[in-house]
């Protein structure tokens, strides 16, 4: 008899198999699914955020390391060198980020053993740590076990501040006597360890040959260099010191390795990229073109092992020097302008009157580039071993002191009459003292009691100082009358201020130097808009004198004052200057607002107080071998004598001019404050001085030209330093 098959024993298998296959497919599209989601991450990582990772990944591994690239020189604009580099032999140490303290320990007693070093600058906490390190035993006991369980038993302290009090326990009870028990031997240990102790990781510190005094002899660098692979670190390089050929003080100062960057300047200097013993400039030229002249370091790439120590170090890039900077400066203008204002300030500080007598200043700019030409400033002091009156230094003074000009601004205050509607071309005005109820009269020099009918170039020829208090009434709306009281109001102060602020008074000028001051404003009491007319008000510098004086020159426009003519690449072969970088180019910072028919009216004015029948100027510009135009001025001021207990009346002397006429190729100021006791119109020593310094100009230009005939060598050729000065940064330090 045949078996029938069981037919709901098949049904329960196929079930079976068809459960098993869909959840297989699950299981394959699940897995399907995840793979997908798996590349396209991938992909994202990848394509997407792969840059970014790769950046970030470079931040961890490839390191800016201070490799003392030297900083760009600075040559005057005939090439001659004015900042230079000194390479000299150097040993440095670079810790890693896993350097112990005693590796570094015995690091410094191997090399004490190959260079000599002066045993400077060792602190009390670096003699307590040599101590700790060779008495470890003796270390212990300085702390009784009572202490250290009552330390350890204080649960207001973390475990980090228990051994922080321990420490300081320890230290206090290390004495004197042990402190002063190590010999040379070992203070020449503490005094380099001290030194690699002091940098941060990847760091490298100069352990010698950043101190004139302490120089790496050949047979010292010899040493190092032949043991360089057992002294884990260090290395020996070339460092390079910064060198002035000149005294100018505006070429500025850099820091030492061993200060480093400024405190106050920490952090915006690490935050790009630099090592906390790096140069930097602290001053004027240094400092304003810093991210010019400092070089870009070498990167290297750190390469590690599992447990984080650095195993190789590979370069990845080498580095750059710093560019080098032309300046608008001649030196050789430069230098005889310092003589001539330091040579008759001493002269006229030592004269009957010259008590208060302490300062001069000059500037010359090419009045269409901007090009500061020449930029003088001295001081009267005192040589600090003898005691003896010098001259100094003081350049900075001409952009960052301000004091009241005098009349060299009347030609500002005429462009301000014929813009504000007061009067135009040719016009007269009658001088005549002006009296204003319960005030003494205010008259022009030349006319105390009279009443003498002027033009406008009358009136700068020969200084009217009534001319312009009638200006100064118009201005404000208002018509002179004998005798009454004044009420201008601000309106009239602004619009004065405004048509000042167009020519240079009274406004920055932009210069390419940090700390420039904009000088004072007086205020807005009625009877000083009179004094505001003719300079007695508000205060300037002498940057701004130049500038008004180059804008008047130029037909009208402000051009932007700078110091530096080119940015150049470093000299491939130490003859040719580099590549020009960037060429500065005029800056027009604004056109005033007057016609060119009223600004060459003004000019002509200016010419009239050199070669006019009664210019104010005559007497040293008469004959002058040149044409131009300029203005005089003096300005009464104050000085305090702590001595005396009160203030003495002092002069101001002042004086602004352009050459030639027709197309002017300099426009200069010169400021003498407190100048003088005496009356301001006997002494206006002033326009002498400024005759000498266009003429001493006009006569280098003369001789270098027909130098430049003779001999056709290219100017972009490195040329020695006009003078055999020579300033270690040590010094300026």
């Amino acid at each position: 008899m045949r078996k029938i098959p069981n037919k709901r024993a098949q049904n329960m298998k196929a079930k079976q198999r068809a459960n098993i296959t869909f959840r297989m497919n699950i299981l394959f599209f699940s897995i399907f699914i995840l793979f997908t989601m798996l590349i396209l991450r991938l992909g994202y990582l990848q394509i997407v955020k792969g840059e970014d990772y790769t950046r970030e990944l470079a931040r961890t591994e490839e390191v800016p390391v201070n490799t003392s690239v030297p900083r760009g020189r600075i040559f005057d604009s005939e090439g001659r060198i004015m900042v230079d580099n000194l390479p000299q032999r150097a040993i440095t140490y670079t810790k890693m980020q896993t350097t112990k303290s005693e590796d570094m320990y015995e690091i410094a007693e191997e090399l004490s053993l190959l260079i000599e070093k002066i045993p400077a600058g060792i602190t009390k906490s670096d003699l307590q740590d040599f101590w700790l390190k060779e008495n470890p035993e003796e270390a212990l006991e300085l702390v009784s076990d009572k202490e250290r369980k009552k330390i350890e038993a204080n649960e207001d302290l973390d475990k980090k501040e228990k051994s922080k009090e321990i420490n300081r326990l320890t230290r206090s009870r290390i004495t004197e006597e042990q402190l002063n028990s190590f010999t040379p031997e070992q203070l020449e240990i503490i005094a380099i360890y001290r030194v690699m102790a002091s940098g941060y990781a990847l760091s490298p510190q100069i352990i010698k040959g950043d101190d004139v005094k302490e120089e790496v002899s050949v047979e010292e660098f010899a040493r190092v260099s032949e043991r360089l692979g057992d002294l884990e670190g260090v290395n020996t390089t070339t460092d390079w010191r910064r060198v002035k050929n000149s005294s100018l003080a505006i070429l500025g100062t850099t820091t030492l390795p061993k200060i480093g960057i400024p405190k106050d300047r920490l952090d915006y200097f690490l935050a790009r990229d630099y090592s906390r013993n790096d140069r930097v400039g602290t001053s004027y030229i240094e400092q304003q073109y810093e991210e010019v002249l400092q070089g870009q370091k070498s990167v290297v790439k750190n390469i590690t092992d599992g447990k984080g120590r650095v195993i190789d170090i590979q370069t990845v890039f080498e580095g750059e020097p710093g560019k080098d900077l032309v300046l608008t400066m001649d030196s050789e203008v430069q230098l005889a302008h310092e003589e001539i204002l330091a040579k008759e300030l001493l002269k006229y500080s030592n004269s009957y009157g010259g008590k208060y007598l302490k300062h001069a200043y000059f500037i010359m700019m090419d009045p269409y580039t901007g090009e500061v030409l020449s930029l003088v400033g001295k001081q009267v002091g005192s040589n600090e071993k003898t005691g003896a009156k010098e001259i100094q230094d003081y350049a900075f003074g001409a952009f960052t002191n301000a004091y009241e000009m005098g009349s060299t601004v009347k030609p500002a205050t005429v462009l301000t009459g014929y813009r504000e509607g007061i009067y135009s071309i040719n016009a007269t005005l009658v001088d005549e003292p002006i009296r204003i109820k319960g005030s003494a009269p205010k008259s022009s020099v030349f006319n105390r009691s009279g009443s003498i009918r002027v033009s406008d170039l009358q009136a700068l020829e020969r200084s009217s100082n009534v001319f312009m208090f009638k200006t100064a009434f118009g201005v404000a709306g208002k018509n002179y009358v004998p005798n009454q009281s004044i009420n201008f109001g601000t309106e009239a102060f602004l619009k004065m201020r405004s048509g000042y602020a167009q020519l240079g008074l009274g406004s920055l000028t932009g210069i390419d130097l940090p700390g420039e001051v904009n000088g004072e404003t007086g205020g807005f009491a009625d009877g000083k808009l009179l004094d505001l007319s003719i300079g007695q008000y508000d205060t300037y510098t002498t940057l701004q004198l130049a500038q008004f004086v180059s804008t008047i020159a130029n037909g009208g426009n402000r051009i932007q004052p700078h110091v530096v003519k080119e940015i150049r690449e470093p000299s491939e072969d130490g003859v040719q200057l580099g590549s020009v970088v960037k060429e500065m180019t005029p800056t027009i910072l604004n056109t005033v607002d007057n016609s060119r028919a009223e600004i060459e009216q003004v000019r002509k004015g200016m010419q009239r107080v050199y070669f006019g029948d009664k210019g104010t100027a005559r007497g040293a510009f008469a004959n002058a071998p040149f044409t131009g135009g300029g203005k005089t001025g003096t300005a009464q001021a104050s000085e305090y004598d702590r001595d005396a207990g009160h203030s003495f009346n002092t002069v101001n002397l002042t004086h602004v001019g352009f050459a030639p006429y027709d197309n002017p190729e300099i426009a200069y100021a010169l400021v003498i404050p407190d100048a003088s006791l005496e009356s301001s119109y006997k002494t206006n020593f002033s326009t002498a001085i400024a005759k000498e310094l266009v003429d001493k100009y006009f006569e280098i230009k003369k001789k270098n030209k027909e130098t430049t005939e003779i001999d056709s060598t290219s100017t972009s050729l490195i040329k020695p330093a006009f003078t055999n000065a020579k300033i270690d940064e040590e010094e300026n330090d």
